[in-house]
């Protein structure tokens, strides 16, 4: 019998299997309580752990699908695009980073918005997406927030940011820092207009996001477990030189400190902001 063969009679009478027959991704740990998950099933469970109700980072168009009422979404400003007005370098070109990150995740920039139904309510809604160079916001993204709130504005719609994000884009120095002002004054007119505005807070929202519209919303709504905060725990331990409290920056200590209205799972979101769209009276 020749090698070949006995390594596969040696397997059948095993029971063993080759490494190639068994295809990778089907199962993952989480990270929350360490269980093995079957990949599909999480999914099907809006990324959620079965097991321990983990929360999952999402990308923007599965955070679009799990909110809008299926067929409704019309998506705003995607062809909003960087032109790299800096001509940035470091290991490479901000350009061929920007195309890199474009081509991995599907999308133009670290942001998707759009107008549609939730549950029946029609609303503006505009959603990070980690994927893209951590959620960053850079120029694009603050001009399409900013593009946002002002249809939210003259359609008197209802307004929804879910923010996602690592902070300000360091490619586009303070660029990107003039976004923070510049979304924040379209919310202020949005305010004066008599608008609604429903912030939902997920894994992780730091940084210039924190610091500018993720906390400017009417009602502040946040995922069980994200992080949130301006600095990092450890830069802020470093700093102060003192032990910080248990779950310090997550969302059920921010809720006690009164930073967030209200800890929503995934599950319940959509039904907690149809309310809340109803209790605003739009």
């Amino acid at each position: 019998m020749s090698q070949t063969a006995t390594r596969s009679w040696t397997q059948v009478q095993t029971g063993t299997k080759t490494k190639s027959s068994i295809p990778e991704g089907l199962w993952l740990r989480c990270p929350g309580c360490s269980q093995m998950i079957y990949r599909k099933q999480m999914e099907a469970n809006l990324s959620v752990c079965p097991e321990c109700g983990h929360h999952f980072r999402i990308s923007a168009s599965t955070r679009v699908e799990q909110l809008i009422d299926t067929g409704t979404f019309e998506r705003l400003f995607a062809n909003v695009e960087s032109n790299d007005p800096l001509k940035f370098k470091d290991l490479k070109s901000y350009r061929d980073r920007l195309l890199a990150e474009q081509i991995k995740s599907g999308q133009t920039d670290a942001i998707i918005a759009g107008v549609g139904f939730i549950k029946g309510r029609q609303v503006a809604l505009a959603c990070m997406d980690l994927s893209f160079m951590m959620g960053s916001m850079g120029s694009v993204v603050g001009e399409v927030l900013t593009r946002t709130i002002e249809h939210a504005t003259e359609h008197n719609l209802p307004l929804v940011i879910v923010s996602c994000s690592g902070g300000a884009r360091m490619q586009e120095s303070g660029l990107s820092l003039m976004q923070m002002a510049k979304s924040s004054a379209a919310l202020a007119r949005f305010d004066d207009a008599g608008g609604v505005y429903i912030s939902v807070l997920t894994d992780p929202t730091t940084g210039g996001v924190t610091a500018s519209y993720a906390m400017l919303g009417d009602v502040i709504i946040a995922e069980p477990e994200a992080l949130i905060g301006f600095a990092g725990p450890r830069v802020i331990r470093q700093t102060i030189r003192q032990d910080l409290p248990e779950g310090f920056q997550r969302s059920e200590f921010l809720l006690e400190c009164g930073m967030v209205d209200q800890v929503v799972p995934r599950h319940d979101m959509r039904n907690q902001i149809a309310r809340l769209v109803d209790y605003a009276g739009g």
